[in-house]
């Protein structure tokens, strides 16, 4: 396992100090208490998520730091925006330049899905830059891990391309899982112009974990079978990240994930599917939950994505059975609108997993 204390200490102590700051600084610095998560790391690892966020609901990060924090890993949250409630899945924040102050009110008309109305504030690239600079001053940017999801403007996704240098420049090991959310069903979620942004940030990305849809923008490849979802992850392969994990594929009413891994550059990727029965139900914070669940299992699975992947689908799929029960002793029709769900109840199944889905090796 990774020593993490060896790699963190030296770079805590050079930066609980630095040269900019005044000597009464530096002298409150020196009698701080010490960052347990850099001085008594843990065994897994110190995350950074930049996500969503909403009050109420588990969307963004508030279905990301859950799980992790159940697989043993410290998470700092940063919140990309600050909703009051989730939007709906087919609406999203137009760019934030247009905006006076970073406040976002919407109505809309209302489809039953979700809620009618949202409000709360968007974070741009300054913004996101400025919080980064103040881990920096006070010797707390050493991460083993940058997970990043939604994120609703052109600016904020140039800064985040900056934030990996950063984060690199001090730990050059640090494993980037990128969720490129741009949109589902044919639908975008995001500006249009976020598209070509993220195909240059998936390029310094580890792990990324797009849907079909956003499998299709980044490559441009349209995708009606498995053969094109595999050459998708080649494509994607090339571009930078070594493992992807297409998250939900929709090829011949059959719902599957598929996963590659290319150990080493120039070498085919060892690929792999995972059917998954469909639930007649929409639920938000899904894929957020996904990719947290990839990153937790991949940490203690480096070299088994196939391990990881099941473990993170039996994990889901119990949260989300769970979640249909429980609507439906409250007496509610699951299919008539979008559900949330049921993080804290499920904690069981997110840390001890039934592995009750398994994975296929293409050959």
């Amino acid at each position: 396992m990774l020593n993490l204390q060896s790699l963190i200490l030296p770079q805590a102590g050079r930066y609980l100090a630095p040269l900019s700051c005044s000597s009464s600084i530096s002298r409150r610095s020196s009698m701080a208490p010490p960052i347990l998560s850099l001085a008594l790391p843990s065994g897994t690892g110190r995350v950074l998520s930049i996500q969503s966020h909403t009050v109420q609901g588990y969307v963004g990060n508030k279905s990301a730091i859950f799980p992790l924090q159940l697989l043993g890993f410290d998470v700092d949250p940063i919140n990309s925006v600050q909703f009051s409630n989730h939007t709906g899945k087919q609406l999203y924040i137009t760019s934030v330049s247009q905006l006076r102050a970073p406040i976002y009110i919407c109505m809309r008309k209302w489809d039953g899905a979700g809620y009618p109305t949202f409000r709360g504030q968007v974070l741009d690239g300054q913004q996101l830059w400025d919080l980064i600079e103040g881990l920096e001053a006070n010797g707390l940017l050493f991460y083993t891990h940058l997970l990043t999801g939604y994120i609703g403007s052109v600016s904020f996704l140039n800064m985040v391309f900056q934030v990996v240098d950063k984060l690199r420049s001090i730990n050059p090991d640090l494993i980037y899982v990128c969720d490129p959310v741009l949109g589902d069903e044919g639908k975008l979620y995001v500006p249009q112009e976020l598209v070509s942004v993220y195909k240059k940030v998936v390029s310094v990305a580890s792990m990324l974990t797009p849907n079909q849809f956003e499998v299709e923008q980044l490559t441009g490849l349209r995708i009606t079978s498995e053969q094109d979802g595999l050459e998708a992850c080649n494509l994607l392969h090339a571009t930078g990240p070594s493992k992807v994990v297409i998250t939900s594929l929709l090829v011949d009413d059959t719902l599957l994930l598929i996963g590659s891994h290319q150990k080493t550059k120039g070498e085919a990727p060892k690929q792999f599917k995972i059917v998954i029965p469909k639930i007649p139900a929409y639920f938000t914070g899904t894929g957020d939950l996904t990719t947290a669940l990839l990153l937790g299992w991949s940490n203690k699975y480096p070299d088994n994505l196939e391990r990881a992947a099941e473990l993170a689908v039996s994990s889901l799929q119990a949260l989300l059975h769970r979640t249909v029960d429980d609507y439906k002793a409250a007496g509610f029709d699951p299919q008539s609108s979008s559900l949330e769900i049921r993080l804290i109840q499920s904690q069981d199944d997110i840390r001890l997993p039934q592995v009750t889905y398994f994975a296929e090796k293409y050959t």
